[in-house]
């Protein structure tokens, strides 16, 4: 029997930063227009991929793991860490909204 260990990296963001990883990107408006490829969208929707303990630990922040949030990303910094590189660790200022979804009975 072959006695294996594997191994695991994880990414853990320090400070006042949280680890983001994008959603598709949509090419077409709701209205059916579409965006050519270097059209510049100012903010973007990502899901929260992990928090830093600081984050975590504050109540003043209303964020949770695997919350979609909108960012303004000039800040983000890469990981290379996956194939598609699409995790990026930002500032948590960067975050400008958080969308919830609420069910309602009218």
């Amino acid at each position: 029997m072959v006695d294996s260990k594997v191994v695991l990296e994880t990414i853990e963001p320090v400070g006042q930063r949280v680890l983001v990883r994008h959603d598709d990107e949509r090419r077409t408006t709701k209205g059916g227009i579409h965006l050519p490829d270097k059209a510049v969208i100012p903010v973007i929707s990502v899901r929260i991929v992990a928090l830093s303990k600081q984050i975590e630990n504050d109540p003043d922040y209303a964020i949770q793991k695997y919350d979609k949030v909108l960012i303004d990303p000039p800040n983000g910094i890469p990981v290379d860490f996956e194939r598609d590189n699409r995790l990026y660790i930002i500032p948590i200022d960067d975050i400008v909204a958080v969308i919830r979804k609420e069910d309602r009975q009218d």
